[in-house]
């Protein structure tokens, strides 16, 4: 594990995945603890692909690839890039393992850098090709819930920074795809109060939110955390584990699974990216304690 640290808050960083595994506030853990009975991850970095794939395989270039949920990056072996004290920057290339799931070549930096209320994740992706680079990426993290001593799960609520007026889709649970013509959770308003029963259909999936901040806080003592999510992310996931798991996820993203009104061609995947060759794109968003 690499460590980083600043006057407040302790970070841990595990290689394999490029993956944030811990985030202490005096002690206090703040990110999920990764409890296999419920959700064995912590803050995954999802790419080239967000969600799943029809029947966990694409086609790309007139071949058939396999690719599990989420693509492979949070399974590779990432190297460090640089280190200091508060920040760490962690890079994952392409090679012959993952051309046999995407042939392309790419460079995928992650970085963490601590902040004097909290951290940022900055997401930069490299065409290190000579043809158009197709993904979607985003992000995964889980926050412990209740994060103080005497609260419960329901004490917890999602509170945007604007008015919303959006139609989940449903997710087909057998497949992981989205169905935009069989509607779900209704959001209208700015506060989602939290029950378990909200995930039992698996996430809630918003597009083109009016906000780009999210909160999830006790409405009585106003601890928890806010993440800003810049425009770069027109995609916001919210999850939970279906077994009642005590953590919520706030997952920043620029695609989604597979539509069930789509085909499986990688190009034309919903809200798919593709930049040209030598060229790089950065995605952030920042997590404040409160």
């Amino acid at each position: 594990m690499l460590e980083i640290k600043n006057g407040r808050f302790t970070a841990q960083v595990d290689p394999a995945g490029a993956q944030i595994v811990s985030l202490q506030d005096g002690g206090r853990e703040l990110l999920w603890t990764g409890d296999p009975a419920y959700w064995h991850e912590h803050a995954p970095v999802l790419f080239p692909i967000v969600g799943a794939l029809r029947d966990g395989r694409v086609k790309i270039k007139g071949q058939w690839f396999e690719m599990a949920r989420h693509g492979f990056a949070k399974r590779m072996g990432f190297a460090v890039d640089g280190q200091t004290g508060s920040a760490v920057s962690l890079t994952l290339r392409a090679d012959g393992e993952t051309k046999k799931q995407y042939p392309f070549d790419f460079a995928l930096t992650v970085a963490y850098i601590l902040n004097e209320d909290g951290y940022s994740t900055q997401f930069t992706v490299e065409n290190t090709g000579k043809e158009p680079l197709p993904f979607a990426i985003g992000g995964h993290p889980g926050f412990n819930l209740p994060m103080e001593e005497g609260a419960r799960f329901e004490d917890y609520t999602i509170q945007f920074e604007k008015d919303e007026d959006q139609v989940c889709p449903t997710v087909h649970m057998d497949t992981g795809l989205l169905d935009y013509e069989r509607l779900g959770f209704a959001l209208k308003g700015r506060e989602i109060p939290l029950r378990h029963s909200l995930f039992y259909g698996d996430a809630l999936v918003f597009r083109h939110l009016n906000s780009r901040r999210v909160r999830l806080v006790n409405k009585s003592t106003g601890r928890g955390v806010e993440m800003y999510f810049g425009s770069e992310f027109p995609m916001l996931g919210i999850w939970s584990a279906q077994n009642d798991g005590p953590y919520v996820c706030l997952e920043p993203w620029t695609g989604c699974a597979t539509l069930t009104t789509e085909g499986d061609e990688l190009t034309e995947k919903f809200n798919m990216l593709a930049i040209e060759p030598g060229t790089k794109y950065s995605f952030c968003f920042t997590v404040r304690v409160l």
